[in-house]
C-alpha cells in the first residue's frame, strides 16, 4: 500500500469511529456485540472520490496501458466513430438549434477524440458552432485530455475541416456552466435559438457507489465496513447492518428483485441520481449511455450469488475492495432496469437500447471491414479489421456492453 492509500486508511478508520451506524458481524450476534461502521456506499465513495486521496480524483492516470483498466474506445477508433454516427444523426435533426455535447467520465479524451476526428472528416456543418465540454473529476485525466485533443485538432489533414469549440472541466463546473447557460436565454447564442444538448457517457455508471444488499433468513441487510479487530492485510471487514436508505428497498421491489438466501447484490441509487441531474441540464437533447451491465433479473439470477462487485489494478481484476483502498478501480455491474425507472421518471424517453455487439451491427460496422491481400499484418486495413473481430467476439464484452440512448424534448 503507497503513502496515499494509507492516508486513505486513516481517513476511513476516523470515518467508522466517529459513525453512529452500527453493524453486527454476524445477524445472530448479541445487541451489545456491534460495532461501529459506515456503509459499503460511503467506503466506496471514498476510496474513488475523496478529494485529496480518491482513486479518480488524485495520483496517476488511471485509464489505458499506463493505468488500470481499458475501456471500449482502446480497442480502435471503431466505437469512437459509431457513437459519432448516432450522435450526428441526433444533432442533424436539429439544425435549427445551437449544438453542446459533453462527454461525461471522458478520461484521458480519446473517445472524444475519436468522435470529434470522425465528425471533423465527415465534415458536418453543425461542428465549427459546436461547443464541446471534456468532463472528468481526474485533474490530471484533464491535463491529458486537453494536450491529446489540441494536440489531434491542429493535426487534421484539412485546415478548413470543421471543429467544436473545446472546455475542460470538472462535473461540478460542467453542472454550473450549464446552469448558467441553462438561465440565460434557453442556453442558446440568441434569444430565438434553442439549444440541443448530447451528453455522453462511456463506462461512468458502473462506477458510481453501490450499496450492497444481502438476504438472510428473509430479511434484507446491507453490507457495512468496520475495522479489523487484528489487521494483517487488509484493515476493514464486512459486517451487517439495517438498510440505511429507504429507496434501497423500494427499487428492489419496482424492479420485482426476489434474492435467494445468502445472495448479495448491488443497488445503484447514485446513478438513478445522475440521470435525474442530467435531465435537470437538458431541456431538449439525448444522453447516450455506454455501460456493462444488464436488466435486473439477469443481474440476480441464481449464478450471481456474490453480486458483480469487481476491483481493478494493474490490469487484474479480483473481488476484494479492501485490499488497497484508493489505489484501485472499484465497479459493479449497471442495472438497465433501474436506469429505464429512473429515466421514466425524470422525463427520458428510451430511443435506443440493445447490446453493444447489436448497436455496432445497426451503425454499419460490417461494411466496415476491409479487404486486403494479408502481406502486410501491422497494415491499417489489417488493424481496423482485427478490432471489429474484437469488439464483436472478445469475451462476451459486447454482449456484456449495452448502449441505451435517452431523448427529451423530442
Amino acid at each position: 500500500m503507497d503513502s496515499n492509500g494509507r492516508r486513505l486508511s486513516l481517513l476511513i478508520g476516523e470515518q467508522i469511529a466517529n459513525s453512529p451506524l452500527r453493524g453486527r458481524v454476524s445477524v445472530h450476534a448479541r445487541e451489545n456485540a456491534d460495532v461501529s461502521c459506515i456503509s459499503f456506499h460511503d467506503y466506496m465513495a471514498m476510496c474513488l472520490y475523496d478529494e485529496k486521496e480518491g482513486y479518480y480524483r488524485s495520483g496517476k492516470i488511471r485509464i489505458g496501458k499506463k493505468g488500470d483498466f481499458y475501456t471500449s474506445s482502446a480497442i480502435g477508433s471503431i466505437m469512437g466513430e459509431k457513437l459519432a454516427n448516432c450522435a450526428a444523426a441526433l444533432a442533424e435533426s436539429r439544425m435549427e438549434s445551437a449544438i453542446r455535447i459533453a462527454e461525461w467520465g471522458a478520461g484521458t479524451g480519446l473517445l472524444s477524440q475519436q468522435m470529434i476526428t470522425a465528425w471533423s472528416a465527415a465534415g458536418h456543418s453543425w461542428l465549427s458552432q459546436a461547443q464541446h465540454y471534456i468532463v472528468d473529476s481526474n485533474p490530471v485525466h484533464l491535463v491529458e485530455a486537453q494536450a491529446r485533443l489540441e494536440q489531434a485538432l491542429a493535426g487534421l489533414d484539412n485546415a478548413a475541416a470543421p471543429r467544436p469549440q473545446l472546455q475542460f472541466m470538472t462535473p461540478e463546473e460542467a453542472k454550473n456552466v450549464w446552469k448558467d447557460a441553462n438561465n440565460c436565454a434557453g442556453g442558446a447564442s440568441s434569444p430565438t435559438e434553442t439549444t440541443y444538448s448530447i451528453i455522453i457517457a462511456n463506462e461512468l455508471l458502473d462506477a458510481f457507489p453501490v450499496h450492497r444488499i444481502v438476504m438472510i433468513e428473509g430479511q434484507l441487510w446491507e453490507l457495512g465496513v468496520a475495522m479489523k479487530d487484528n489487521a494483517d492485510e487488509d484493515a476493514f471487514r464486512y459486517v451487517y447492518t439495517a438498510l440505511t436508505d429507504e429507496r434501497i428497498a423500494e427499487v428492489l421491489r419496482r424492479d420485482e428483485i426476489d434474492l435467494l438466501e445468502g445472495q448479495i447484490t448491488e443497488v445503484n441509487l447514485a446513478a438513478e441520481r445522475w440521470i435525474t441531474e442530467m435531465s435537470k441540464m437538458v431541456e431538449q437533447g439525448a444522453l447516450m449511455l455506454v455501460d456493462y451491465g444488464h436488466e435486473a433479473q439477469e443481474i440476480t439470477a441464481s449464478h450471481r450469488m456474490q453480486g458483480t462487485l469487481l476491483c481493478y489494478k494493474d490490469h487484474v481484476a479480483h473481488d476484494r475492495p479492501f485490499s488497497a483502498p484508493g489505489e484501485q478501480d472499484i465497479t459493479s455491474h449497471v442495472n438497465f432496469t433501474a436506469c429505464r425507472h429512473a429515466a421514466d421518471r425524470a422525463g427520458w424517453q428510451v430511443q435506443y437500447y440493445d447490446t453493444q455487439k447489436q448497436f455496432l451491427l445497426d451503425q454499419g460496422l460490417l461494411q466496415d471491414l476491409v479487404a486486403h491481400d494479408g502481406t502486410n499484418p501491422f497494415g491499417e486495413a489489417a488493424r481496423r479489421n482485427r478490432s471489429i473481430r474484437q469488439l464483436l467476439l472478445s469475451d462476451n464484452m459486447s454482449e456484456s456492453f449495452k448502449v441505451m440512448v435517452l431523448v427529451k424534448g423530442e
